[in-house]
């Protein structure tokens, strides 16, 4: 038990991580062209990773285990959610697409940890820095819409460190309730997918594209990439 904590918390830290490194390059180094790009390659190269988990973790889990109509369910479900709630938070001026989709990344994936880690505690072991991998640019990417959108840097920082101790909890809820459950955490994985895809799709994949600078683009490939080789290497 003490072993899939650690695991967890490894996995979640890198939340807080990133939104301590967004604080730094945001409000502490000078505005200049070399850092616009720098946060919109930034953007990019999380909005790859997010790709990558949904392609090749949440989407595959959940076809591997459901039939057809409920996979359909389960994922149309998710998107037409959180266009409601994308909406929503548009009408009120907010600018939460990141966060949204780094948490429908990281609570299913660290849920998937703490079911996968009884069974497979090597494949767990890359599953968590899999995850701490992917959370560290989207933290850095949701710290930044989450001030732009009101925010405090203070008050965004707790929200991160408290978030970072969601990949503990998921980890116990999938070790203790979920292992026995195939159906339920593939029904969670591809409800996450559809959500995600919609909020690339709708929100981060837009916002990350920088006028004549087509360097950018390329930190969504390396961000898939890297999505790529921990698959590769489970």
């Amino acid at each position: 038990m003490q072993q899939l904590i650690l695991h967890a918390g490894f996995a979640g830290a890198t939340v807080f991580l990133g939104g301590m490194l967004a604080n730094f390059f945001n409000h502490h180094l000078p505005d200049s062209p070399v850092k616009y790009a720098i946060t919109h390659t930034s953007m990019s190269f999380g909005a790859g990773i997010i790709l990558s988990a949904l392609a090749l973790v949440l989407i595959p889990k959940g076809m591997e285990t459901l039939n057809l109509f409920p996979l359909t369910i389960s994922f149309l479900s998710g998107a037409l959610l959180f266009m409601v709630i994308d909406q929503y938070l548009a009408a009120q001026g907010g600018q939460t697409a990141t966060l949204l989709a780094m948490l429908m990344d990281f609570v299913p994936e660290s849920i998937a940890l703490g079911a996968v880690f009884a069974i497979e505690p090597e494949m767990a072991t890359l599953l968590a820095i899999f995850i701490g991998l992917q959370n560290l640019p989207e933290s850095f990417n949701a710290f930044r819409d989450l001030v732009q959108s009101g925010f405090s840097i203070r008050k965004t920082l707790v929200i991160f460190f408290f978030l970072s101790f969601f990949g503990i909890a998921g980890a116990l809820i999938g070790h203790f309730f979920l292992t026995d459950y195939p159906d339920l955490t593939a029904h969670l994985m591809t409800f996450a997918s559809g959500g995600i895809l919609y909020l690339l799709i709708q929100d981060i994949i837009p916002e990350s594209k920088l006028k004549q600078n087509y360097l950018t683009s390329l930190g969504a490939v390396l961000g898939f990439l890297i999505g790529m080789i921990g698959e590769k290497i489970q």
